[in-house]
């Protein structure tokens, strides 16, 4: 009795509460028990406890995390509704009743009252519909195999019919394009830009803008399965109704413009709807004091605003969204889109320039350019000139169209104010003006759109001192390739003057990067398409062979950092998505045995490669 009263009392001070007592003891009488078991009877019980927890997460936790039954807001960085990879491959539903559900809509367009309702309002129907579609009969969905691929494949009404490749170099752009798709598909499917060496991705916005820029890529190849797989992912997963930041210009030409120009090819009212929910969601932008619009949105929020970084937005940003939106208006039946974006135009037009030539920043507040900036036709004002001749060839080609006159006096101001000639090889290039007048022989690699966009002027009327630009140019372009050790060009160039440096165009360390970009390979298609000329397909096969030699890795293709050692290049792990949407679209036209395969006369590309028809109204 004791001995139990001086055990007690050792273990009172740690509480007053006389129920611990009984819990310490009840703690040691667990563990003795424990302590007491045979290994294999711990072994059993540690089996069972964890069978016991993997029962109540499958059962009782996993439902309450199902989407489907979920009502709460998502979180903002989870609205990239990324297929998972197994889901690509199936069907979302039957062959058979994607097919009427495209045929009923493309025969029965939407009326006026439609177009104008409110976004979320049209969603909701659109929801209806889908659900309406998915309540066919099931004997639909179980036809024979071979009828549902027939009618799978079935081309929509008013679809464009291109039979694949047809020779050896169109084939190895294909191979090109189906080794960086598998990448893509890999490892950054639905997302951005796919970075093919860390087998990651890269988003930017959002909206799996490599995949919408493949849209039209992969129609025009006659590849099939990528095509519906990359279909399929747009229908169910590219939604706009999200908090995100986003930039107009790189939206309108990259989304807005794959979205329109697979609808143009295809047929499929699918991807036009997509186009006008997210044209609706863009509109804010011009909702600014100057009518200049501004440069970021939040599509989801419409709360429009300038870069955070500046005041100014960059004057290719705000003019270079007139053919995406007219188009988006003429298919939509709406007005409205062109009607802002034509407001531009005109402000534009009315501003004071020197000789048609533009500062590369303008204020969406003020509407006016920046004062002493940079003039250039590359970065940040490049596509306004491009957009000049374009608007005016989208519309017709009126012969009064202010559009034109700006166009034909701004390359005026480029041969008298910006063309230089090297002084040993005689290289035709065209230079900068800091501070509005301060030339610097500095050429972008993005000005190598320039030959391609003069010839294709001179075909529609432009004068000849405009084909001798775009010929010397055009040459100039190709040498600043084939001077590298790679035969891959730099991001700029510089050009000697006065004898400052040993070679006519040498490159600085910092600028030494190839991105992949396009701007030559188009003008290469350009001189191709409109001239017959074989000899500018040879140019192309060279660097096409160089990026396939320095770019290619095991998950895709790379941009590198240094274009001037082939032992080390510097790859950079990012495959942007102009690298299919443009760089490989136009590699696999210009290798085309039928130079007509994309008619000039009847369509234009906007500045992502995207085409758009030409209309006469």
């Amino acid at each position: 009795m004791d001995a139990k009263i001086e055990h007690v009392s050792v273990i009172l001070p740690v509480s007053n509460d006389p129920l611990i007592v009984g819990n310490v003891s009840s703690r040691k009488s667990l563990k003795r028990h424990w302590n007491q078991l045979s290994r294999f009877q711990k072994n059993l019980a540690c089996i069972l406890l964890a069978g016991m927890c993997i029962f109540y997460v499958i059962f009782f936790v996993l439902p309450f995390n199902d989407p489907s039954r979920s009502s709460e807001v998502i979180d903002p960085m989870e609205h990239i509704q990324i297929a998972p990879f197994k889901e690509r491959h199936e069907r979302l539903a039957s062959p058979v009743v994607k097919e009427i559900k495209l045929t009923d809509s493309l025969a029965n367009p939407p009326t006026e009252e439609a177009l104008a309702k409110p976004v979320a309002q049209q969603a909701e129907a659109n929801l209806m519909q889908l659900e309406v579609v998915h309540q066919e009969p099931k004997e639909i969905v179980d036809n024979e195999e071979n009828v549902l691929e027939e009618n799978r494949r079935a081309p929509l009404a008013g679809a464009k019919d291109f039979k694949g490749p047809t020779n050896d170099r169109q084939r190895a752009v294909v191979d090109a394009v189906l080794h960086s798709w598998k990448g893509y598909k890999e490892y950054a499917w639905g997302h951005d830009n796919l970075k093919p060496i860390s087998m990651g991705y890269s988003d930017w916005f959002g909206l799996g803008l490599t995949l919408v820029d493949s849209l039209d890529t992969l129609y025009i190849m006659d590849l099939q399965d990528e095509y519906d797989e990359a279909r399929a992912w747009v229908e169910k997963y590219l939604k706009f109704d999200i908090n995100r930041e986003v930039n107009l210009f790189e939206v309108t030409i990259r989304v807005v413009g794959g979205l329109l120009s697979a609808y143009h090819l295809s047929g499929d009212r699918m991807f036009l709807d997509k186009a006008i929910d997210l044209g609706n969601r863009l509109l804010p932008c011009f909702d600014s004091p100057s009518g200049i619009p501004f440069s970021d949105v939040n599509i989801g929020s419409l709360a429009a605003h300038a870069p955070k970084w500046s005041p100014d937005s960059s004057t290719s940003e705000v003019t270079t969204i007139q053919l995406e939106f007219r188009d988006l208006s003429r298919a939509s039946q709406n007005p409205v889109f062109e009607k802002v974006a034509s407001r531009v135009n005109l402000k534009i037009h009315e501003l004071d320039k020197n000789e048609g030539l533009v500062p590369i920043f303008i204020n969406a507040n003020t509407g006016q350019f920046r004062n002493f900036a940079t003039v250039s036709l590359g970065a940040r004002a490049d596509s306004y000139y491009e957009y000049l001749l374009k608007q005016w060839l989208q519309t017709g080609k009126k012969a009064d169209d202010y559009l034109i006159e700006d166009y034909q006096k701004s390359m005026r101001g480029v041969l008298n104010q910006l063309v230089r000639t090297t002084p040993n090889e005689k290289h035709v290039y065209i230079g900068e003006l800091l501070n509005g007048k301060d030339f610097k022989p500095k050429m972008d690699h993005l000005t190598c759109y320039l030959p391609g966009t003069l010839l294709l002027g001179y075909k529609n009327g432009m004068p000849k001192t405009h084909l001798r630009l775009a010929t010397d140019l055009l040459e100039t372009c190709y040498q600043t390739y084939m001077k590298q050790p790679t035969q891959l060009a730099p991001e700029i160039s510089y050009f000697n003057v006065n004898g400052e440096s040993e070679t006519d165009i040498y490159v600085k360390t910092n600028d030494a990067h190839n991105l992949l970009r396009p701007e030559f390979v188009e003008s290469l298609y350009y001189f191709y398409a409109i001239t017959g000329n074989r000899t500018y397909q040879d140019m192309g096969w060279t660097i096409f062979e160089a990026f396939n030699r320095y770019t290619k890795v095991k998950n895709g293709y790379t941009s590198i950092g240094n274009v001037k050692n082939p032992l080390n290049t510097r790859p950079r792990d990012m495959m942007e998505s102009f690298w299919l949407g443009e760089t490989l679209k136009y590699f696999y036209l210009l290798f085309s045995d039928d130079r007509n395969e994309i008619d000039l006369d009847k369509y234009v590309f906007n500045s992502e490669a995207h085409l758009l028809p030409i209309r006469d109204d």
